[in-house]
């Protein structure tokens, strides 16, 4: 596999990860908090209409390419604006401990 170009990591995003906070109501939500600020490359996979619910909704599919970091969990999204990706899962690149490649959904906010 060839090396990654650092200069290919020119998108800015949040990691992002949730945490449940009390309603007031004696329930809990779920609100994501910012962990880091990152440089990242995001490359487009694939993308598909469904019919779900008698309405037609996009799915599309990212690679996201970023610096080796242990705190990045599938649990977790990266948000660029008002784009929203879902972590699916985390690869560590040919297992160096260099590149992480993660696989995510992009959703809307």
């Amino acid at each position: 596999m060839s090396m990654m170009n650092p200069g290919a990591l020119r998108h800015r995003v949040a990691l992002e990860s949730a945490t449940k906070t009390s309603d007031g109501g004696g329930g809990s939500i779920l609100v994501w908090e910012q962990v880091a600020l990152l440089w990242v490359a995001i490359k487009p996979l694939s993308g598909r209409e469904l019919l779900s619910a008698g309405q037609f909704a996009s799915r599309l599919t990212h690679q996201i390419t970023l610096r080796y970091r242990t705190s990045v969990l599938p649990e977790m999204r990266f948000r660029k604006d008002n784009r929203v990706f879902q972590i699916k899962a985390v690869l560590d690149v040919e297992e160096r401990r260099r590149w992480l490649r993660a696989l995510c959904e992009e959703r809307e906010l």
